[in-house]
């Protein structure tokens, strides 16, 4: 972690600005920000303030400045606030209760990955399916005289 920064009490519900998140988790800054330039959501600017705010605390006190494609969004996470509880008039003389979510961002920036950038899950299993595979095979090879067979399940009959 190289940098961090947060943001407060932004009256938006949190399941919203998860939303403009998952968008930009893991990109550089400059992809973060042409991404978040062409979103249409309203999340899109306390993020960018927040990201923002993080690329400055990282180049404050900083001889060497870093540049923006350089730095990568380690971390970006939204959690609820506390609610502000407000009752709405319903109808025969009853109150309804309405909740107004508030949400805290949260940014941490880190430096660029050499080894080719942020990898996912799927491209880490990628990578170790050609061992798994060769392991498989050897494993069929050398226990060929016990071999299991099981039995296709039979479908359920009926309508449910």
């Amino acid at each position: 972690m190289l940098a961090k920064a947060y943001t407060k009490y932004i009256r938006m519900s949190a399941r919203k600005v998860r939303l403009v998140i998952e968008l930009v988790k893991g990109k550089n800054l400059e992809e973060a920000g042409a991404i978040l330039d062409s979103v249409n959501k309203g999340a899109k600017e306390p993020i960018k303030k927040t990201i923002n705010s993080a690329f400055s605390n990282l180049n404050c006190n900083r001889t060497d400045k870093l540049l923006a494609k350089d730095v990568v969004i380690s971390e970006l996470r939204a959690e609820g606030g506390p609610m502000l509880k407000r009752y709405r008039s319903a109808s025969m003389g009853r109150a309804t209760p309405i909740k107004h979510r508030t949400t805290h961002i949260y940014v941490e920036l880190d430096g660029k990955v050499s080894s080719g950038g942020h990898k996912g899950k799927k491209a880490a299993v990628a990578e170790a399916a050609p061992e798994v595979k060769q392991k498989a095979a050897v494993a069929k090879t050398a226990g060929t005289d016990k071999v299991k067979t099981s039995k296709p399940k039979k479908a359920k009959s009926g309508s449910r």
